[in-house]
């Protein structure tokens, strides 16, 4: 896979004065509220936050399944939340997306589950598909085990797949929505280095939404903190501690152990 590098200072996606709400009238809960913030292109931003905060809303809104109250959500300077659903249907191929438990259909072997995308979205023969999987399945250290089924994987194996099938049409940004959710400490570890490598080397744009906190913070470029409607936005973890806002220095102390 190759994709084009970066440029220094360009946005993938931009949120300008973004509000959302849930509920009805006295049971209103506005999730987000007038927040702004840029994700620079080529770089890995994560999105961390309690739970119910609105750190899925995000990803959701990102992609068009949500739209916002208010404001504008650009991707690539394009404004989500006026577009038609061919439109959308056409942004989406700029996107790749691993979600939560790696959505792997059970039905399906490791190399079908990852040759479903470009089976429905490209005009690939079959030779060509098969030489791009493998060669994905050799970069995610998965060769060999292609014709396994997703109950015979382990948790970390299937993160992989996931990633694998999330990658197959060399996508400008991915989404990651809670990847490492059921692994264990060491299994998370061996998956962030991954993510980070294959960030590196394709240089796509990476947004992750985690509760794995702080060690998900050792992938960011940039950190996002979503607090009661609010955003807040940091390059480097350290800029947490030294808020001067009392809500992230509580945020600081429970999930940084400061």
């Amino acid at each position: 896979m190759t994709y084009s590098a970066a440029s220094a200072g360009l946005t993938a996606i931009e949120f300008v004065q973004v509000s959302k709400t849930f509920g009805e009238r006295e049971r209103r809960h506005r999730v987000l509220n007038e927040v702004s913030w840029a994700i620079p292109k080529g770089k890995t931003t994560v999105i961390a936050g309690g739970s119910g905060q609105g750190k899925s809303v995000t990803l959701k809104l990102i992609l068009g399944l949500l739209r916002p109250d208010s404001g504008q959500i650009l991707v690539d300077g394009q404004d989500v939340g006026k577009m038609g659903a061919g439109q959308l249907r056409q942004l989406r191929t700029k996107f790749g997306v691993l979600f939560q438990g790696a959505a792997l259909f059970d039905s399906l072997s490791v190399f079908e589950n990852i040759a479903l995308p470009l089976r429905e979205r490209t005009k690939l023969k079959e030779p060509e598909i098969r030489a791009k999987i493998m060669a994905t399945l050799e970069t995610l250290e998965l060769a060999g085990h292609e014709e396994k089924f997703p109950a015979q994987l382990s948790g970390g194996m299937k993160k992989r797949v996931g990633l694998a099938r999330a990658l197959q049409l060399e996508p400008e940004i991915v989404l990651f929505d809670e990847p490492t959710t059921g692994l264990d400490p060491l299994m998370t570890l061996e998956i962030y280095a991954l993510f980070q490598r294959m960030q590196q080397q394709l240089g796509y744009t990476a947004v992750i939404v985690s509760h794995d906190i702080p060690k998900v913070f050792e992938l960011a470029d940039q950190i996002v903190l979503i607090n009661k409607g609010e955003a807040d936005v940091f390059a480097e973890a350290s800029q947490i501690i030294h808020s001067d806002k009392p809500h992230i220095r509580e945020f600081a102390e429970k999930t940084m152990g400061l």
